[in-house]
């Protein structure tokens, strides 16, 4: 036993493991900021094909600069055709690559080089517009493409600097060539300082929340893992448990035969051998449990049989504890996967609150059975003092004995299962947990 490590601490101290967890809650960082910036410039080039277009016809009808109106109309058409591209992209379930965000910039940056030509390089006030594909770029992509981005645009800057079309000269009375300009500054900075405010605002928030989400499926990665690391032990340790409780079994049948004439002692050793043959059922339960699971077959079973079966149990560990079980309306005859850790984890709730309930004077603890559309739900009630300051939504055990693995073996299970686990306070006092779990697809179908 020295020389093996337990399956917890070798998934804990393999850096092979941690770097590739790692490494996976990364990738999916990036893939998440990718299409959170290409959903940003989505929308930003509709704002931008519109804006242009509306430029070009003011340039051109009210003010009578004489630009070239059909290289303008190709490099606002192109843009808008990639501007369809992009919506069907968003709309196809495969991930975004970091190169393909780099890809969308590029096209932005690009086609905003082509109209500049067209409309004076670096004499135009909007080439300062170069800058909004560098900003957004550099809140979600990786220094990498950053860099190839800041690199992009100034190579394209130098370029216009060096070859451009000049802008005709201004034929319209009422202004002045300098005014004109000062009034294209002041409205390129005023679509500038709007547009970053409030493009890279939608997008940092919607990092933020992909993150979070990031951070909550490695969360439950790890704790996964760790379950698997426990169940691991556990059927290892089942193993190793079955000769010495055959030997156990086999001195308390021999003894039981040589003190038969003792009754203080037949009884004592009676009680013995029951729990000896209590602890073999159960080794005998967990390499079925395992068996169905590997061949793929969960028992099924109606909610009124599941809890029946639960409740006996539960009435031989807590002989002491007075349970009411209820059913609300048609729920007892509808079908569930009775999967042995579901039957664990509502035997757990149903012990923790019974030691709430005693913990304040108590022996009450209530089960209330129902169906919530496609769901049965299971609400364990307690009678103690509720959720305890700094437990209320950990999944935590806040009891001085026991293993802790109750209420997080509970709560693995319902997600595992498709479902939840919540707690709120119950009204005059205790503790509700409840857990929901789907019903099977046919009395889905039936509801």
């Amino acid at each position: 036993m020295d020389s093996r490590r337990s399956a917890t601490a070798r998934l804990r101290d393999n850096p092979y493991n941690a770097a590739m967890a790692t490494s996976a809650s990364t990738r999916l960082g990036f893939f998440q900021r990718a299409r959170g910036l290409v959903e940003t410039l989505a929308w930003l080039r509709l704002v931008a094909i519109a804006g242009q277009a509306l430029t070009v016809a003011v340039v051109t009808f009210l003010l009578g600069l004489g630009i070239q109106v059909a290289p303008l109309a190709l490099g606002i058409g192109v843009l808008a055709v990639f501007a369809l591209f992009a919506f069907w992209r968003l709309g196809q379930p495969w991930p975004f690559t970091l190169a393909e965000a780099f890809a969308h910039v590029a096209v932005d940056i690009l086609v905003l080089t082509y109209l500049l030509y067209w409309t004076g390089g670096v004499d135009n006030p909007f080439v300062s517009l170069l800058v909004i594909p560098m900003a957004l770029a550099a809140a979600a992509l990786s220094l990498r493409y950053v860099a190839a981005v800041a690199v992009l645009a100034s190579t394209c800057f130098v370029a216009l600097a060096l070859w451009h079309q000049p802008l005709p000269p201004l034929h319209a009375a009422n202004f002045a060539a300098t005014e004109l300009h000062v009034a294209a500054t002041s409205v390129n900075f005023v679509v500038t300082a709007a547009v970053l405010a409030f493009f890279i605002a939608r997008l940092a928030r919607a990092l933020r929340a992909r993150e979070a989400e990031v951070r909550h499926q490695r969360e439950r990665t790890l704790r996964n893992e760790g379950i698997l690391a426990i169940a691991t032990q556990a059927a290892g340790t089942a193993h190793e448990l079955n000769t010495p409780l055959s030997t156990i079994r086999t001195l308390l049948a021999e003894l039981q035969r040589e003190r038969a004439g003792d009754a203080s002692l037949a009884a004592d050793l009676a009680l013995l051998s029951s729990q000896a043959e209590r602890c073999r059922d159960i080794l005998r339960k967990l390499v079925e449990v395992g068996n169905r699971r590997l061949a793929g077959t969960p028992e099924q079973l109606p909610l009124k049989d599941f809890v029946d079966a639960c409740e006996h149990q539960f009435r031989l560990l807590r002989p002491e504890v007075e349970l009411a079980v209820a059913f609300d309306g048609d729920a007892a005859g509808l079908g569930i996967e009775a999967a042995p850790d579901l039957g664990h984890a509502l035997v757990n709730l149903l012990s923790n609150a019974a030691d709430a309930s005693f913990a304040s004077g108590s022996a009450a603890v209530e089960l209330a059975v129902s169906v919530t559309g496609e769901h049965a739900d299971f609400a364990v009630r307690d009678h103690g003092t509720g959720i305890a300051p700094g437990h209320g939504a950990t999944f935590r055990s806040s009891k001085q004995h026991g293993l802790g693995l109750g209420l997080a073996l509970a709560h693995s299970t319902a997600e595992r299962l498709g479902g939840e686990l919540a707690a709120h306070a119950a009204p005059g006092g205790g503790l509700v947990q409840r857990l929901r779990v789907p019903l099977l697809a046919n009395d889905n179908g039936g509801r």
